[in-house]
């Protein structure tokens, strides 16, 4: 199998199981609570770092915002010899009692994005594998963890979620906002791949708030520090898958 054209890997790259989180800086911050790392290649939104992690092998691959990017990443991905994706992410709340902080684990995601209705019709599931959602849960419940577990919806415009679509969301009870889902889940499933995610709480769109509004960082303080949590979450969920 030839380089992949941009994550700029190739077969015996990369690992089995791969951590895929949207931004780049993730990246490092997950494989320095790993037992050691190594860059492996750097291109655009794409870092890809090899680690390991209690004995357990295992590749993180940012995936830069949204829908389209994360499908070239799992695209080129699968193709030299990554078998489960694991998104460990951000997601916007979309219950009123939701807080910042909190981790949500998906067993679904609506496709309020474009991506994944290239390679499928929209009435098929954006759905995580089986194993993948139930270590997830369980890696949360070891810890000790209180986590929310449903269905989300992955959007395009996050500069667009009007009242009205926010409104539609939360009566349809979805628990939460992101950008990514629901096109890593139907593109696993379309490759007979395994997949799953789970996302810290930045913002309530319920109680109008976005991550960045009140501070001058990304990401509220509570959510920064949760963050780590689920990254610890999705690390044990890795050994056991």
């Amino acid at each position: 199998m030839a380089k992949q054209p941009h994550l700029l890997v190739e077969e015996g790259d990369v690992h089995e199981i791969a951590i895929i989180p949207g931004d780049p800086g993730r990246v490092d911050r997950i494989a320095d609570l790993c037992d050691e790392s190594e860059l492996v290649a750097q291109n655009r939104e794409y870092k890809i770092v090899n680690a390991s992690y209690e004995g357990t092998d295992l590749t993180i691959c940012s995936t830069g915002i949204g829908c389209p990017s994360a499908a070239i990443a799992v695209e080129e991905l699968s193709r030299v010899g990554v078998e489960t994706f694991l998104r460990c992410g951000t997601c916007g709340a979309l219950q009123a009692d939701m807080e910042v902080g909190d981790m949500v684990v998906a067993t679904g995601a609506a496709k309020e994005e474009g991506t994944s209705k290239r390679y499928e019709s929209a009435n098929y599931p954006a759905v995580p594998d089986y194993d993948a959602l139930t270590e997830l849960v369980g890696a949360a419940e070891d810890n000790g963890e209180q986590i929310h577990v449903g269905p989300i919806v992955s959007d395009d415009a996050f500069y667009n979620e009007s009242d009205a679509y926010v409104d539609d969301w939360n009566d349809a009870n979805l628990l939460a906002i992101e950008m990514e889902a629901a096109t890593v889940f139907s593109l696993a499933r379309r490759k007979g791949l395994r997949a799953g995610a789970i996302c810290t709480v930045d913002g309530n769109l319920v109680a109008g708030s976005q991550k960045g509004a009140d501070s001058d960082d990304e990401l509220p303080e509570k959510a920064k520090d949760n963050v780590e949590r689920a990254i610890l979450i999705t690390l044990n969920a890795v050994t056991a898958l």
